[in-house]
């Protein structure tokens, strides 16, 4: 690795939400800068206004927000190298494409979509089912080559409307190293001659992409593998406009794979699992798409499933915090193949990342669950409590609310059958003595409570596990919940009896 200050970005376009695949390459981006000291930029790649969606750019910066990911450099965080917009910076990119016409590298087309598409038919073969614009049809076509400099000039100056394209050379080997997959060679006769500027002035990713990673002063351009065959033409632009030795060293990561291939944005509602960070809203359709946050995934969850999704640290350690990631992460231990995104084993690390939270750090999460759930909780105390006793059994944040509400409203519906078939009126007489037994008690603790529970049990010539489940039942309504003195004591003496005393009128009913 060079000795120059490690830069490294993150080039989304604001076209809809954000994909599981986009989210690791901000890891791995973000990963490797904190571990050489260096920056995490953040560029908006918005040169396409005919995708341009409202409202994406925003959601892209709370998504890394959530996911404790933010830049260094944004146009929300500001830096010494803006505007950090690809449309605001418009005018950069068409005197880089003037050079590159200027010194024989690229050249301007005034072809017409009508024209573009007879080509494709004209020179539709079975060998060739759809012809490119490259180093075989060029000179066939309405272009600066094939011109001469007084038609060109004068469609330039006219209203005609053109592109400017690179000129691939033929039959040329052009090779990288790409610190996944070492040295990559490509021949540029299988590479048609890309768009570098459109007709409204505004540059492609081709040309974008070089121009602002030279301006942006990026030491290592990481981005998913989809742009592996694009890599030739990024070489030429920068051994043309900068030299190679001041190009980024480059990794190219692998896709991240659904059940029947590369996972898209479409594949949520598919295999049902979300595919987005968080929610997003489609506003031209208005159709909702549920992302990891909302589906009740821990932010700390979420970016250590991508971790380990492409990579490991040599080790059996599957759990890492955000700090032990930037400790040991390398780009040298990324795979190069295709790794495949597993929603249960996702969950399961949900879980492990749940129980080891504190309550301190869930309380806020957990009460805006019960919040949707209209539970109200004014004892800030007593839910940390139940966060502790209940964490072990939620996988999801949203599974708080059915192992949480019942210690702060009385259940809606009481389940009786467990109960109903061994029910008899010694239980009943016995209940009522829990009762008293409950209301006289001095010491409200799960400890005095089970014992005295006990004590009567056996005064009464029953068992306690007889009388257990129908406790926890009246207490929750169900079969499941922590320990049911543990219950008792956190929803308090008075709520504790009213339960006992409901349920004992539903049974004898």
């Amino acid at each position: 690795m060079s000795d120059k200050k490690v830069r490294v970005r993150f080039a989304p376009s604001p076209t809809g939400g954000l994909h599981l695949g986009g989210v690791r390459t901000v890891l791995y981006n973000y990963l490797f800068a904190k571990k050489h000291g260096g920056d995490f930029i953040l560029r908006i790649e918005d040169t396409d206004q005919t995708r341009f969606v409202p409202g994406a750019e925003a959601y892209i910066f709370d998504c890394l927000k959530w996911a404790g990911l933010e830049p260094d450099e944004s146009v929300q965080h500001g830096g010494d190298v803006g505007p950090y917009r690809q449309s605001e910076r418009k005018e950069l990119y068409r005197n880089y494409a003037d050079q590159l016409v200027a010194e024989g590298h690229a050249y301007y087309a005034f072809d017409t979509p009508e024209e573009l598409e007879q080509m494709r038919q004209q020179f539709k073969t079975p060998e060739n089912p759809t012809p490119q614009y490259d180093h075989t049809i060029r000179m066939k076509m309405r272009n600066s080559l094939t011109l001469d400099g007084d038609t060109v000039h004068e469609l330039m100056h006219s209203d005609t409307p053109y592109v400017i394209r690179i000129k691939m050379p033929e039959n040329e080997t052009i090779s990288f190293n790409d610190m996944i997959r070492g040295e990559v060679s490509v021949n540029t006769s299988l590479i048609d001659d890309k768009v570098l500027l459109k007709a409204d002035g505004m540059p492609t990713y081709h040309l974008a992409v070089v121009v602002d990673d030279h301006l942006m002063q990026i030491s290592h351009a990481f981005r998913g593998e989809e742009w592996l065959p694009s890599a030739p033409v990024h070489v030429l632009l920068w051994k043309y406009l900068f030299g190679l030795d001041r190009m980024p060293e480059w990794a190219h990561f692998p896709l991240i794979l659904g059940p029947n291939g590369k996972l898209s944005k479409r594949d949520g509602a598919q295999y049902g699992f979300p595919v987005f960070a968080m929610n997003w809203t489609d506003p031209k359709t208005g159709d909702l798409v549920e992302g990891f946050k909302e589906k009740g995934f821990l932010p700390e969850a979420f970016i250590n499933v991508l971790a380990v999704l492409g990579w490991n640290d040599g080790t059996e350690q599957e759990i890492f915090s955000l700090e032990e990631m930037v400790e040991k992460f390398s780009i040298d231990r990324v795979h190069s193949a295709g790794a495949k995104f597993d929603y249960e084993k996702a969950r399961w690390f949900n879980h492990e990342w749940i129980k080891r939270s504190s309550a301190e750090r869930l309380l806020p999460l957990v009460r805006a669950v019960l919040t949707q759930h209209n539970v109200e909780v004014n004892d800030e105390e007593a839910l940390k409590k139940v966060i502790d006793l209940v964490k072990d059994r939620c996988t999801l944040l949203t599974d708080f609310y059915e192992q949480a509400n019942y210690f702060f409203q009385m259940p809606g519906l009481v389940d009786l059958a467990p109960v109903q078939p061994k029910w008899n009126e010694a239980k009943a007489v016995f209940f009522q003595e829990v009762i008293r037994n409950y209301q006289l008690a001095s010491v409200w603790n799960s400890d005095e409570l089970e014992r005295n529970f006990k004590e009567m049990a056996a005064a009464n010539q029953l068992k306690p596990g007889e009388v257990m489940l129908p406790l926890r039942i009246m207490l929750v309504g169900g079969k499941f919940g922590p320990g049911v003195f543990e219950i008792a004591e956190i929803i308090g003496r008075e709520e504790t009896v009213k339960r006992i005393e409901q349920t004992l009128k539903m049974l004898q009913s």
